[in-house]
């Protein structure tokens, strides 16, 4: 056991010096000691508090959000999610590079299932479900219509958040789930270095998922 999902954190309101998972506080004291300027911290969303998008990723990269302190900025992944933010309306820029740079995002929020930094891009499942009463929060407090899931992870975290079961709602790039009462959950792949460059998900397999979106909006 690593400590966490010892505590009932449902709904809990986002916390920027959370150390509930002491795997993820240790790592981050660790890059924070090689790179004492950057974030190193849980991350919280960032966007249109008013949105009807909420986008759902895996965890801060290392020279990504958590050195920029905003979620997919600064690094590989955030350029396809940014410049097809851009493509559809949802931001008034195409790069997101700072957490100063004056990006703005119009009915679009962007989060983590997990909001601290993990060794190696992978939490374990303590780790996700520690940190599921954030997500459950900011769903709760700022109802999206539709919440997009970057990747298997994001897709259980967002369906834990709900309170729905994995088995009714089956991961799959492009497949649209909704539940009766509930925003409506679309997956994709995720938009990582090694999906693009492999070709996995490509620009346009990203932009037909924000045209789902859209489309139910």
């Amino acid at each position: 056991m690593n400590g966490c999902g010892e505590r009932d954190r449902r709904g809990a309101a986002f916390d920027p010096g959370c150390r509930a998972c002491p795997r993820l506080a240790a790592h981050l004291d660790a890059v924070r000691a090689r790179y004492p300027h950057y974030h190193c911290g849980p991350v919280p969303a960032f966007g249109d508090p008013e949105a009807r998008l909420l986008i759902v990723g895996l965890a801060p990269g290392e020279h990504g959000a958590n050195a920029t302190g905003r979620p997919f900025t600064g690094d590989y992944a955030g350029r396809l999610l940014y410049s097809t933010l851009h493509a559809f309306g949802f931001a008034n820029g195409p790069v997101s590079s700072a957490a100063d740079d004056g990006l703005q995002l119009t009915d679009c929020r962007i989060t983590n299932a997990v909001k601290c930094l993990p060794p190696g891009n992978k939490p374990t499942g303590a780790e996700v479900r520690e940190c599921n009463g954030f997500l459950q929060a900011e769903i709760a407090t700022r109802p999206p219509r539709v919440l997009l899931a970057l990747g298997r992870v994001a897709h259980d975290a967002t369906l834990r958040a709900l309170g729905l079961r994995q088995r009714d709602c089956v991961f799959g790039h492009a497949a649209v789930h909704q539940p009766e009462g509930l925003p409506v959950v679309i997956d994709s792949y995720h938009c990582s270095r090694y999906n693009t460059q492999t070709r996995r998900l490509t620009e346009e397999m990203f932009h037909d998922v924000f045209r789902l979106a859209q489309a139910q909006l």
